[in-house]
């Protein structure tokens, strides 16, 4: 599938790193370098526009080296940018650390997948059909 992008920004354009890879690393493209202190949360430029085919989303996910190594995260994991979005692509990262965390420009910040997506049309009935789990909630199915 082809996606149009314009690239205001510094970085190359996101790519995979491998054959099987499912998102495309996001870069950050700044001035001049943002330090995230413990807690604070700031949306990072890409200096990237794209415009997605009818049917289809960019979400924007967390890398998970940063999690790991650095307690940094994408807030509104994972973000969506819907089809008919032509803003710029924003990361929303969020510092969950104790020690404040400099991104710097060009790094990797976030992962992007496209994926297809359906719409639903709800239809409002009086009862909804029976189930063996019912109306069981989170943690509910627990472990056997």
């Amino acid at each position: 599938m082809k996606v149009k992008v314009v690239n205001k920004g510094r970085q190359p354009l996101p790519q995979y790193a491998t054959p099987q890879s499912a998102g495309m690393d996001l870069r950050a493209n700044l001035d001049e370098p943002i330090t995230l202190q413990p807690q604070q949360r700031r949306l990072i430029p890409t200096g990237l526009y794209i415009a997605l085919p009818s049917g289809y989303e960019a979400q924007v996910r967390p890398r998970s080296g940063l999690a790991l190594k650095h307690g940094i995260t994408v807030l509104n994991a994972p973000g969506t940018i819907d089809a008919d979005y032509r803003g710029e692509v924003g990361v929303l990262l969020v510092n969950l650390s104790q020690e404040p965390f400099v991104v710097n420009d060009g790094e990797r910040i976030a992962q992007m997948v496209i994926a297809r997506h359906e719409q639903g049309e709800f239809v409002e009935v009086d009862a909804l059909d029976e189930t063996e789990r019912g109306a069981g909630g989170y943690g509910h199915t627990g472990v056997k």
